[in-house]
């Protein structure tokens, strides 16, 4: 740590780096007009970084200027179980690798602070409507998990710096938001003095941005980047687009801020914001509460952006106070924010490079689907987009009194994920809906699995307060879990009835839920659509029981007079749902829930073995392949042959779904052969520790659309198919793998535009790597996935604007080599050897974009550039 700068901070007994008079020193004057983000990077480098550089990094963000890369080093990485856990299995690997080798295993530990919260790994196998459903989701999420869990209590004891949160406690992001994250931390010194700083993170989720809401600069990244970050080494950037989205006006009565985060969403997808830091700005901004502002930054990755930031003010410290936070700390950031500028009274002169503005008047009540979280359409137009279908409706009801399902049937309506019930106004709006609802006599449709999984157990505890818990039970909105879900893929199973009637009679079945992504095949494998809906709305999807319906039109019900029951009888008014919240959303309720959480001290390194005791038989853990194999050999850039030609908008759930398993994948067919019973399988997320389940998740979506693979009509074949050249054999994805694996025969994938959209899985790469995949050619990549293939070490390479796969006539019986330096942003030459003989050169952009990608490129990926410093350092020592 520097001690240039550092200096008392005013009415405190700590230091700070006073970065302000940093920036002034430089450039009198500029740093008024620098943005939020800009302030807090500029502390981070003035505390961090190399002092002889300093002035040159600060000049980057003075000036705009991008053509010096900058280090930022985040003050702690957190992580959710899935990606966590296999990053700490590729520790765990390293450590072999570095033992066969001759060094010291023991000393291979995450250097940043990291917390671990075990919540991706439930499953709603027991939905709401089970008074039981908690204690029984808990009880088979211990039983599939054992492998697993054994796994990471292992960790919490041989890994320094590694805290852990066990499962049924919440999702990361909402503890995060609630309690994890301090805004301003304090680093104690052998001088006595502590220093302030702002806090910083990076987690293993794309919504890890959600706590940018409370002005902390959080962003999701894979595991691989995660695992860069624990080892120690700052994460490499260039000057970030920042981009000031003013917000205007104030929302309508009974809009919710799902229904802006939605509009938001579309809004700036068509803005085109992919990549850059966003600060929300203006008096629209200021007035939201900090759940509605955590709602909008949490849903970053479906706009694109990196980071969804707001201000400090005094909501921000409202909310402090409200979750429970001390006195001392909620005075702490006040003070600091107000001292170094971060204080949004300060940012008034701050100047952007583009600025967008969005009206928060202009919403109305909305959904997103059916197939993409952008794709908002407002209620009062379900029925002219065709999805609210009348004729479609009565032969429902007519299919009904038959005792069938309906065409268009809500087979889940779930209120769930971080982005919305971290929001009390929506929680608590979905339990006066309910409440109202049931006073009418109204019930969920048999046929819809419910179920209500909030992030924080403090949720049930305002839910109890307000007297909603009740009314939210009665309509099959129970508590299943306190963990990530529905909106994760981890739906559960629906009842066997319900299951083979869809399949016998191929209905159209829907899900509804509050989260966030909604990506066709992701919620559950038979739900061929789904919708994002507030949770109020989830609620009475889940009374009307079809898709068909028009919410805001049709009847619901009827009273004892039968009159029609509507939605606008049963929703709750603002100043209801708003003197609720006041009345019963309590900070003891979060101090109730979060002090003995966190009081749980772990001995780290004495228990046991610096060396993990890796079970054969697992199907969740097995020792890493990166150090053997394929990847031990040279890679090559020539004769390359396509695994895929792909369109636009293919998602890392496309790349390695996440939600179940089904007996007749090839993941399946594995898991079944290693003597596990079906209804044990679990998800693809879950067994993302053992490499030989999770190849087998490699393009296995069943909507994939691979362009090699085309019906007799000339159309492409949906699902996880795959065309062998040169013979020209059409095969299962991964019968195509492994065909290509044995010949040694390395691969390409040709892809469009927005390619790795979606969560933040590291396996999406590890998974292409592993099958033999050097390099990929798109149109453009989202930011996460494209840092987790060079983690990987596989070469991202962009079209230049107006060439594609489809204005070159690809494919996918040519051959590709890659010609030229990989140097940040170099022009390279894609060279096509087409099966007629010619041959065509193609100019593409590498997308190694930092002086360190292309370090982690050339070694490999980030375990064997760590491997290689680690041993070279050991000897030296």
């Amino acid at each position: 740590m520097n001690s240039t700068h550092r200096k008392p901070l005013p009415g405190t007994a700590l230091d700070y780096f006073d970065a302000r008079a940093a920036v002034e020193a430089l450039q009198p004057g500029a740093w008024s007009g620098l943005p939020y983000t800009s302030r807090v990077l500029a502390e981070n480098l003035v505390r961090r970084a190399d002092p002889a550089r300093i002035d040159a990094f600060l000049s980057q963000l003075i000036e705009r200027r991008r053509d010096l890369d900058f280090p930022w080093f985040p003050a702690r990485v957190v992580c959710h179980d899935i990606l966590g856990q296999t990053a700490l299995v590729d520790l765990a690997g390293l450590r072999d690798a570095i033992a066969d080798q001759g060094g010291d295993p023991a000393q291979v530990n995450p250097v940043v602070p990291v917390q671990l919260i075990v919540d991706h790994s439930l499953a709603v196998e027991c939905g709401g409507y089970d008074p039981d459903a908690f204690a029984k989701n808990r009880a088979i999420e211990d039983r599939r998990n054992e492998d697993r869990f054994h796994f990471i209590d292992w960790t919490k004891k041989a890994f320094r710096n590694v805290d852990v949160i066990p499962p049924g406690n919440g999702i990361m992001h909402q503890i995060n938001l609630e309690r994890m994250s301090p805004v301003i931390g304090v680093q104690h010194f052998d001088d006595g003095r502590g220093v302030a700083y702002p806090d910083t993170c990076v987690g293993t989720d794309s919504h890890t941005p959600h706590v940018d809401a409370l002005g902390v600069i959080a962003i999701g990244v894979g595991g691989l980047e995660a695992e860069n970050v624990m080892l120690g080494r700052a994460s490499w950037m260039r000057l970030p687009d920042i981009i000031g989205v003013e917000l205007t006006g104030k929302p309508q009565p009974g809009i919710t801020a799902t229904d802006i985060v939605l509009a938001l969403t579309e809004f700036l997808r068509k803005q085109k914001v992919v990549g850059a830091y966003l600060e929300f700005c203006g008096e629209g901004a200021a007035a939201l509460t900090l759940g509605d502002r955590a709602t909008i930054s949490n849903m970053a990755p479906e706009y694109g952006a990196t980071a969804a930031m707001f201000f400090i003010d005094g909501n921000t410290l409202d909310y402090l106070r409200l979750t429970g936070r001390s006195d001392e700390q909620v005075a702490l950031v006040e003070t600091y924010a107000k001292t170094l500028g971060l204080w949004a009274d300060d940012l008034g002169a701050a100047q952007y490079e583009r600025t967008l503005t969005f009206d928060l008047s202009t919403v109305v009540r909305n959904m997103a689907g059916p197939s993409n979280p952008h794709a908002r359409v407002a209620v009062s137009e379900l029925a002219a987009k065709g999805i609210a279908d009348d004729a479609k409706l009565q032969a429902g009801k007519a299919q009904e009194a038959e005792g069938l399902m309906p065409d268009g049937a809500v087979i889940i309506a779930a209120i769930t994920s971080c982005t919305n019930t971290s929001n009390p106004r929506n929680v608590i709006a979905a339990g006066l809906l309910a409440r109202n609802a049931r006073r009418a006599g109204l019930v969920r449709k048999p046929w819809v699995k419910s179920s209500l999984a909030p992030g924080s157990k403090a949720v049930a505890l305002y839910l109890e307060e307000a007297g909603l818990k009740d009314d939210l039970e009665a309509l099959g909105f129970g508590i299943v879990a306190f963990a990530c879900t529905t909106c994760n893929g981890m739906s559960g199973a629906l009842d066997p009835k319900i299951q083979q009637e869809i399949i016998d009679r191929d209905l159209y079945a829907t899900a509804v839920l509050s989260g966030n992504r909604n990506f066709d095949g992701r919620i559950h494998p038979y739900a061929k659509q789904a919708f994002l809906a507030s949770p109020p709305l989830v609620v009475a999807y889940a009374i009307a029981g079809t898709i068909r319906f028009d919410i805001e039109k049709d009847a619901l019900g009827h009273d004892a007079a039968g009159n029609p029951i509507t939605l606008k009888d049963l929703w709750p008014s603002d100043a209801e749902i708003d003197a609720i919240v006041k009345a019963s959303v309590k900070p003891e309720q979060f101090r109730k829930v979060y002090e003995p959480m966190f009081k749980v001290v772990v001995e780290h390194g004495e228990r046991v073995t610096p060396l993990y005791d890796w079970r054969p038989m697992s199907t969740y853990i097995r020792r890493p392949p990166y150090w053997e194999g394929a990847l031990a050999k040279p890679r090559t850039l020539q004769g390359l042959r396509p695994l895929a030609v792909l369109g636009d908008n293919i998602t890392t759930d496309h790349l390695s779904p996440s939600n179940a398993i089904l007996a007749s994948s090839a993941a399946g067919e594995y898991l079944a052969k290693m003597g596990l019973p079906e209804e044990d399988f679990n998800s693809y997320a879950t067994h993302r520790g053992d490499h030989l389940t999770a190849q087998r998740a490699t393009f296995a979506n069943p909507t994939l659309l691979n362009e090699m693979v085309r019906n007799a009509d000339g159309t492409v074949k949906k699902g996880s198919l795959a065309r062998v050249e040169p013979e020209g054999q059409v095969m299962r994805m991964w019968e195509a793998i492994e065909t290509y694996m044995h010949r040694g025969q390395p691969l390409i994938i040709i892809a469009g535009a927005d390619y790795g959209q979606g969560s933040s899985r590291d396996w999406a790469a590890k998974g292409v790597r592993l099958a033999g995949v050097e390099a990929i050619v798109a149109e453009g990549f989202e930011r996460i996935h494209r840092t987790n293939l060079i983690g990987m070490g596989v070469l991202p390479l962009e079209f230049k604007p107006g060439t594609t796969r489809l204005t070159l006539g690809l494919d996918g019986t040519e051959t590709y080599d890659v010609i030229g330096d990989r140097t940040p942003r170099a022009d390279l030459t894609l060279v096509v050897h087409r099966r007629s003989g010619e041959r065509l050169e193609v100019p593409v952009t590498c997308r190694l974009d930092t002086a360190e990608e292309v370090s982690i490129y050339d070694a490999g990926g980030v375990l064997q550039r760590f491997a290689q410093d680690f041993l070279e350092a050991s000897k030296v020592a």
